[in-house]
């Protein structure tokens, strides 16, 4: 027997192992066409951010960096918002922690993204609810060149279809 004979088996049952950590792409739209997506990360997993094994957070280390932006009011509801991966720059990935003040395990969808309310040139990020801290956490790309009054747009879309929209101030 021939020694490629024995190696392509085992070159090819490795090829699985070369992915990059198994995320997958998941969009989400809304009716104003932006997009939303809670695969649209841009920094590798190294640190601990992610599990790595089926693409989902592993929210235990996940807010490791943050930094508290206050509290914003977005229709009856008093939020508390903390910044991570540092401050928001053009073109780079910004990461929102959003604590609502009831617990709804999961079944208020929140989208954010960093820039001007009409979202021009704003990645929307759809957030992820993190049960171990009962907040959900979403990532959004700012865009490049930042617009003059750059803030973190938050959309909460209610169970019953209510959408409600606020703003903070980033930490830049």
């Amino acid at each position: 027997m021939k020694l490629t004979h024995l190696c392509l088996p085992l070159l090819l049952s490795s090829l699985p192992l070369l992915g990059c950590g198994g995320s997958e792409a998941s969009a989400d739209s809304d009716s104003s066409g932006a997009e939303a997506t809670d695969a649209g990360e841009t920094h590798d997993d190294s640190d601990g951010h992610h599990d790595g094994d089926d693409g989902h957070h592993d929210d235990s280390d996940e807010h490791h960096d943050e930094v508290s932006i206050g509290t914003v009011t977005i229709g009856e509801h008093v939020i508390e918002l903390s910044q991570g991966h540092g401050a928001v720059a053009a073109g780079a990935e910004g990461h929102l922690v959003v604590k609502l003040p009831y617990s709804d395990e999961g079944a208020t969808v929140v989208r954010a993204w960093i820039g001007g309310e009409d979202r021009t040139l704003s990645l929307v990020g759809l957030a992820e609810y993190a049960p171990s801290h009962d907040d959900y956490d979403v990532h959004a790309v700012a865009p490049d060149p930042l617009p003059q009054d750059t803030l973190w747009w938050i959309e909460l879309e209610q169970p019953d279809g209510t959408k409600l929209v606020g703003s903070a101030t980033p930490h830049f």
